[in-house]
């Protein structure tokens, strides 16, 4: 398995159809809302040189095949504009699944923001995504907050 970066806009760009697929189903974990058509492009093009964004793909090392990808990018209090780096995507293709693939692209991009002197990474989980919760926690991951919708 090798792991890259993405380093170019252009190279990203050039992903984004294949993205595009990986992050509606990383999103459709959390949400009933369809993801909206060309987010993930708009993304790029607006945040790619964030210190906080790293785009990292693992492929087969003979076939350059897809195995995962792990999309990093800011997350922005509202009201009081602080930034931190959180997973956005997160993705394993079902045929590389539990061997670690996931935690490896989670690590590298961790390697990656400490590079930028940046020690904080967020991520999401569902509130009753027990197994979610358990791996982030695995990882390093601590609950700090909860969010409430009213629905």
């Amino acid at each position: 398995m090798r792991l890259r970066r993405i380093e170019s806009l252009e190279s990203a760009l050039a992903l984004a159809p294949a993205l595009e697929d990986r992050a509606a189903e990383f999103h459709d974990q959390f949400s009933d809302d369809p993801f909206p058509e060309g987010a993930l492009e708009r993304f790029l093009r607006a945040h790619f040189d964030d210190p906080e964004s790293h785009l990292l793909i693992a492929e087969e090392a003979l076939s350059e095949r897809m195995a995962g990808l792990c999309l990093v990018g800011p997350f922005a209090d509202p009201l009081l504009g602080t930034r931190l780096p959180m997973v956005l995507v997160l993705h394993v293709e079902p045929a590389f699944r539990h061997r670690g693939l996931a935690r490896t692209l989670v690590g590298r991009a961790v390697q990656l923001l400490a590079a930028r002197g940046l020690t904080r990474l967020a991520a999401r989980a569902g509130h009753n995504d027990d197994a979610l919760i358990s791996m982030g926690e695995r990882w390093g991951f601590v609950r700090v907050w909860e969010l409430m919708l009213r629905e």
